[in-house]
């Protein structure tokens, strides 16, 4: 058992972020644009040359903890890091100053990209990536029963040899109680080198003690050498789920299952335009809607095809049949924005996302932008 009474803790008025510029020593800038607020929380450093795919948890007296992947031995995926988090007293307007380590890497690389999700049964189950090498990666989990204080002992949640991509803020729990993590498997038996992606689900029915592999594996769309990659799932009002997938094809791919992610249907593409870079997408509990955060390249300018920006939010009032009232979170041509999490607050939203501009390395920052639900509705020009 991990025990981090730091989480537990009343933090100081001088720990927390405030508006000003950034600087050695001081607190992270904060921008305001058109009602949103954007934290530049998590900016590399010396030792600390990334801090990217994090995940939310809401605690129960009312704070919020952001854990993240801060990496120590380098920028690249397969560099040194481990897990670590930020709190915010106020509903993620401004953020604790100080990392507390969440989780000591105990890979033979690192441990990485984060879910947080708060079970039926009250606990907070915290999902992770372990990585040995660039053939074994898997997701563990570990729970924790008095509000992330302390963790229980890690549970593998992808059994059988490969290496599994789960992306941050992922795993979701269904309405019947199952857990899904989506998945995308690279390196397996019988196949040499890092493959195309092969999109599954790994199901627990019994809170996470136990784990297995969907009967339907998603293979790699003709043509593509991506493959399916960082499945992203929702479940909708009529109980399908629906998958979205990465790839190299220019768009999102489809998928839905019926039986709670036992089985999928051959995944479609969709009108959602993109760079090989994830989507992410959850419901907004004030008012049932979807809301979907990608990199959107509808009538890209050429010059930008393949880059990750900008990121825009969109809304479907049709559960993922249709998405209107596309908004823009940012639109510089020069930026790096990827790997969003996504959190309700009240009536907030909290997205967490790589965000890097001109002169830093892609995946170096990681940025907190905090605005309304209401100004997701609000008509376009």
């Amino acid at each position: 058992m991990m025990s981090y009474p730091y989480i537990c803790s009343c933090l100081s008025a001088s720990c927390v972020g405030a508006l000003g510029t950034p600087g050695e020593g001081s607190l992270p800038a904060v921008v305001e644009e058109e009602g949103l607020i954007k934290t530049r929380l998590l900016p590399p450093g010396p030792g600390n040359p990334r801090n990217s795919e994090g995940a939310f948890g809401q605690l129960k007296d009312g704070r919020v903890l952001f854990v993240y992947t801060h990496f120590t031995g380098g920028g690249g995926d397969n560099a040194t890091a481990h897990l670590a988090g930020r709190i915010s007293s106020d509903g993620g307007r401004t953020w604790s100053h100080d990392d507390v380590v969440i989780l000591a890497n105990e890979g033979e690389m690192n441990v990485m990209s984060v879910s947080l999700l708060r079970l039926h049964s009250g606990a907070i189950a915290l999902f992770y990536l372990r990585k040995n090498s660039e053939h074994d990666c898997h997701l563990y989990m570990r729970l924790s029963t008095d509000e992330a204080c302390s963790w229980g002992e890690p549970v593998l949640c992808t059994p059988g040899p490969g290496y599994y991509v789960v992306n941050n803020d992922r795993v979701i729990q269904l309405q019947s109680g199952r857990l899904v993590v989506p998945a995308s498997l690279h390196t397996r038996e019988g196949v040499s080198g890092f493959a195309p992606g092969v999109a599954m689900c790994y199901l627990s029915d019994d809170g996470g003690k136990t784990w297995r592999r969907s009967e339907t594996l998603l293979p790699a769309p003709e043509g593509s050498r991506s493959g399916l990659q960082e499945p992203g799932i929702v479940e909708l009002r009529d109980g399908r789920v629906m998958m979205l997938c990465r790839t190299d094809q220019g768009c999102q791919m489809r998928s839905w299952s019926s039986d709670g992610g036992e089985t999928w249907t051959a995944p479609e593409r969709t009108e959602l335009l993109s760079p090989v870079s994830p989507a992410t997408v959850k419901r907004i509990p004030k008012t049932g809607d979807l809301l979907l955060v990608w990199n959107d390249h509808r009538d890209i300018d050429p010059a930008l095809q393949g880059k990750r920006t900008p990121l825009r939010a969109a809304l479907s009032r049709d559960e993922g049949v249709s998405w209107e009232n596309t908004k823009s979170i940012e639109e510089d041509p020069e930026g790096w924005f990827c790997y969003t999490a996504m959190e309700f607050v009240g009536d907030q939203v909290l997205l967490a996302y790589c965000a890097t501009t001109t002169g830093l390395p892609h995946l170096s920052r990681t940025q907190i932008t905090r605005f309304p639900v209401e100004w997701l509705y609000i008509p376009r020009p």
